[in-house]
């Protein structure tokens, strides 16, 4: 005979006690830091120095520290920074220690191209007894940004990331973002993680050797943030975007910084830095930007893609009665003055864009949540997009670039 005990016997026919639930709330507190600071290595500008003694646990511990990583399309133009690092380091021993020389990494997309430059730089982490109390400092565009960041977030799981970013789309945008991510399987950005870093630092004269394209594509993201929070600073890059194009700093840098603040309060105030639902009103414009980027095997760089979305998704509000067309007209006119595209060859095959919209719902998970305008600074969700209206917004942003209007 097998025994069986009482709670056995309980179990089978319900008379045991009810199960617990325990619901726990969980608040995780992070301190942004968002410096903006010229020639951040000159020895005698302690910005990042500073950083790195504020993350010491204990003066006995010493110098923190850090490994820096520099994309390898800055270190080719400005071919003596690592050797400012290295010497910016040392005038500053008491707060912080290379581990190595800097590490220079491929730059642009080929950065996001799989793991391959996310496992070298862990590896470098590793190798350099990087710890949790340790930094890494990472110097470069959007992409390299993102690689370091995702290596930095899993050794360990995670280590302490300094940005300085060195495009005006990293500075205006993606340096103090939370977001870092690697694109696999041919999707943009299939692989990441959420991890704010320790601090950002914005250097304006990184950017002066930043190539044209590079220097114009990253406004499309100032726009972006602008047409969706204050239509005040709409019309400041309206005005200014003739100077900005020409490389003008002094109407540039303003703006740039404006767009790292805005940014920078969604993240912190929107009620959803890990995006854990589906609406994410700082993805306008780039439903159709992400697909375009992965169609044109990035020929098309991240800021041209997302001044394009800017300009189909102001279209199809038209199209749709949200928006009136004279309000799109100013965001097209603005996007061209800048120097950025408001239509592709690509927008003409609208059954590749509309797939790209159930990848992008992937992306999001659950409903579809998409952002549109019903007038600068207001925006509004929507959960479909109408193809005969994708197309007809995909021709109207043809008309203007051809400059044949409606």
């Amino acid at each position: 005979m097998t025994g069986h005990s009482c709670d056995d016997a309980q179990a089978k026919t319900g008379g045991g006690p009810a199960p617990e639930r325990v619901d726990a709330g969980l608040v995780v507190r992070f301190l942004h830091r968002l410096r903006t600071v010229e020639r951040c290595f000159d020895p005698r500008e302690g910005t990042i120095a500073a950083l790195c003694s504020e993350g010491s646990d204990s003066a006995a511990r010493g110098p923190s520290r850090v490994l820096a990583i520099i994309d390898g399309g800055l270190a080719a133009a400005q071919p003596d920074l690592a050797g400012r690092i290295e010497r910016y380091a040392a005038a500053h021993e008491a707060e912080m220690r290379l581990v190595a020389a800097p590490l220079v990494v491929p730059g642009g997309e080929a950065a996001k191209d799989g793991l391959g430059t996310v496992l070298n730089i862990a590896g470098a982490i590793d190798a350099g007894h990087i710890c949790r109390q340790s930094f890494v400092l990472a110097v470069g565009g959007g992409a390299v940004l993102d690689a370091a960041g995702m290596a930095a977030s899993l050794v360990h799981r995670g280590v302490r990331l300094i940005r300085v970013p060195s495009t005006t789309l990293a500075q205006d945008d993606a340096g103090v973002g939370v977001k870092n991510g690697v694109n696999w399987r041919g999707k943009k950005n299939l692989l990441g993680v959420f991890d704010p870093p320790w601090a950002v630092v914005n250097d304006p004269t990184l950017l002066h050797t930043l190539p044209d394209a590079d220097w114009r594509a990253g406004f499309s993201e100032a726009v972006k943030v602008a047409l969706l929070k204050d239509a005040s600073y709409f019309e400041q890059i309206e005005s200014a975007a003739p100077a900005i194009r020409a490389r003008d700093m002094t109407a540039a840098v303003p703006v740039i910084d404006r767009s790292a603040r805005l940014h920078l309060a969604h993240i912190i105030t929107g009620g959803d830095p890990f995006e854990r639902r589906s609406a994410r009103p700082l993805d306008f414009g780039h439903w159709s930007a992400h697909r375009i980027e992965m169609l044109t095997r990035h020929a098309v760089r991240h800021g041209e893609a997302v001044a394009i979305g800017l300009a189909l998704d102001c279209m199809y509000a038209v199209c749709a009665g949200m928006l009136a067309a004279d309000v799109a007209d100013r965001v097209i006119a603005t996007l061209t003055a800048l120097g950025l595209p408001a239509w592709h060859a690509v927008l003409d095959d609208a059954d590749g864009l509309i797939e790209g919209v159930e990848e992008f719902r992937e992306h999001l998970g659950g409903e579809l949540t998409l952002t549109m305008l019903t007038a600068i600074g207001c925006p509004v969700d929507i959960h479909a997009l109408d193809p005969g209206l994708l197309r007809a917004a995909a021709a109207a942003c043809a008309r203007h670039a051809t400059g044949t209007r409606r």
